[in-house]
């Protein structure tokens, strides 16, 4: 079956004990860290610097995927960068100029790591045509940025199978999709085609066997890609 990766969100873990949830997430099987930073400006929310992107680096050698809601992404991607992120993505809808977003990301990947769009709900993927040639990441979001455990926006699902049209089959690209991904809704995700499905809330409820719940959105996903029903 297509392969379908699991990208781990740590918005809703227990910040007190990162080293226990990253052993859990591990022990699990997932195959990323998800890590969302916010800065209260792009997003009504505040997370976490590159100090914790950094802590989480030197807890786990599973790649570390860095999603950057925040309104200067030229200004803070390289110390995201320098804190050991293996891909960072930022928002399409920035308010910076097309070249300085084209500089940022021709920057990740100067320093060899994955450069990435993501889109939001209310903005159509045809607004990353204009970086194609500097992406390996289109992030599609399922929910509105800036909190978690929201509702899943099916809707959005469509954008998947977009953005990978617009990517094409060129080797070492990558659609993601973020935002209330669970068991339940990782066939739909899979039939548009997913590469990574980023699980959050899902993960982290009480009495939830996280293994068990990794794996069916794992298979769930890959047996519903095309070609596949």
């Amino acid at each position: 079956m297509p392969g379908v990766e699991v990208a781990a969100s740590i918005l809703t873990a227990d910040f007190g004990n990162l080293y226990r949830a990253v052993r859990k997430l591990e022990s699990a099987g997932v195959d990323r860290l998800h890590l969302d930073v916010m800065d209260g400006q792009f997003v009504d929310n505040i997370t976490f610097g590159p100090d914790v992107v950094r802590a989480f680096r030197r807890l786990t050698e599973l790649p570390i995927d860095v999603h950057l809601m925040i309104a200067r992404p030229a200004h803070y991607a390289g110390r995201f960068v320098d804190a050991g992120g293996d891909t960072i993505t930022f928002h399409v809808e920035v308010d910076e100029p097309a070249e300085q977003k084209r500089a940022t990301l021709e920057r990740i990947a100067a320093a060899g790591r994955q450069a990435g769009l993501a889109v939001s709900p209310d903005t159509p993927v045809e607004a990353v045509a204009p970086f194609l040639e500097q992406l390996q990441i289109v992030m599609i979001m399922t929910v509105h940025p800036g909190w978690g455990g929201q509702r899943f926006l099916a809707d959005q699902a469509p954008k998947i199978a977009a953005a990978r049209r617009l990517l094409g089959r060129r080797a070492g690209t990558y659609v993601h999709v973020d935002g209330g991904v669970n068991a339940e809704t990782a066939a739909i995700v899979g039939a548009h085609g997913v590469d990574v499905c980023v699980v959050g809330s899902a993960l982290f409820g009480r009495r939830r066997d996280t293994a068990a719940e990794v794996e069916q959105v794992r298979r769930v996903a890959a047996a519903a890609a095309p070609g596949r029903r």
